[in-house]
């Protein structure tokens, strides 16, 4: 996983990721768009796949996000997905001014909307979709980007609560689920929630691939594990602190998890805020070992329940130290094996 960053230094970690031995990149939208960056990482590289993980929908017309997303499937030659999320709707009006109003099937008519444009840069029919929430009806030959030889990039969905997983399973041609994840909430909400709406739309759950990102406490010392594994705790409380995802902790017994979060955040404790998630509830969500170790741990965790796995720190290991980025790119060639 990645942010967007500077373009030229978004090429050097491209081509290192490249050599390194990982399979792709997902980049996440933040300060930076994700866009930009994938196109320097397309253009830096032959190989790797790349991604948006995701770029925020709303502030962007479905027409734009089309466009967009056509070209960098052309540039990449097919290497491209499209990941797209609602963020959350402070972001949304008050960073963006955009809509948020009904966000789960805002989304859904936004990705169907998307794929419709490329329908009709296909030139497969005339652009005629109206939805709930947007309508493209026009697109003279002028304005349109044509047909390319790389085929339709995938628009993938990010959800965490159920209904937004039914959404995605009747939709969408991926799901990105959240940082925040553990065994038992893959396993008991998210695979059948996809599956329940993909059968819903009449379609084969196996259609819709599940990419996982995972937080790595790597390391081939204790000490190199342990400041890795702290970061993660931070991150679980940080992400914890939303009362979305209350319910992740409640799956796991915890149901007070979130409310003793925001007990602390309020108070301005960011330690006392990761203090909240002790060893054994930290465990759920972090998978801790060597390098050699961690791709059979990768294997045991997420098998039947990850289509793509994504190494949440290995972009944060790049800026801090290189031997251990290519340690992460040793885990990822392994793990692929598997």
């Amino acid at each position: 996983m990645a942010f967007g960053m500077p373009l030229r230094k978004a090429q050097e970690l491209a081509a290192e990721a490249e050599r390194a031995g990982f399979s792709g990149a997902v980049v996440t939208e933040g300060g930076r768009t994700a866009y930009l960056t994938c196109t320097a990482m397309a253009l830096a590289t032959g190989s790797l796949e790349l991604g948006t993980g995701i770029a925020v929908a709303f502030p962007r017309s479905p027409m734009v996000t089309a466009q967009v997303a056509w070209e960098l499937a052309e540039v990449s030659g097919g290497r491209f997905r499209l990941g797209l999320g609602t963020q959350v709707e402070a972001h949304m009006r008050r960073r963006y001014d955009a809509a948020f109003d009904h966000p789960g099937p805002r989304l859904a008519d936004y990705v169907r909307a998307v794929q419709a444009a490329f329908r009709a840069f296909r030139d497969q029919e005339p652009l005629a979709y109206e939805g709930a929430f947007y309508r493209l009806t026009l697109l003279p030959a002028l304005w349109s980007p044509g047909p390319i030889a790389a085929a339709d990039p995938p628009v993938e969905m990010a959800a965490v609560n159920p209904y937004m997983l039914r959404l995605a399973g009747e939709v969408a041609d991926g799901v990105h689920v959240h940082p925040l994840n553990h065994r038992r909430y893959l396993t008991e909400v998210v695979r059948p929630e996809i599956a329940a709406g993909a059968s819903r739309a009449g379609r084969d759950p196996a259609r819709v691939p599940v990419t996982v990102p995972v937080l790595t406490a790597a390391g081939d010392t204790d000490e190199e594990q342990a400041r890795w594994r702290e970061l993660a705790r931070a991150q679980v409380a940080f992400y914890g602190s939303t009362p979305n995802y209350a319910f992740l902790f409640e799956l796991l017994d915890r149901p007070d998890t979130t409310a003793r979060i925001r007990q602390r955040q309020k108070a301005g404790d960011l330690a006392g805020m990761a203090a909240v998630i002790d060893d054994q509830l930290l465990d759920h969500f972090v998978v801790q070992g060597t390098f050699s170790q961690l791709p059979g741990k990768l294997q045991e965790r997420f098998a039947g329940s990850a289509d793509r796995l994504v190494l949440y720190f290995a972009g944060a290991a790049w800026e801090r130290d290189r031997a251990l980025f290519e340690g992460y790119g040793q885990m990822a060639r392994e793990t692929r094996k598997m």
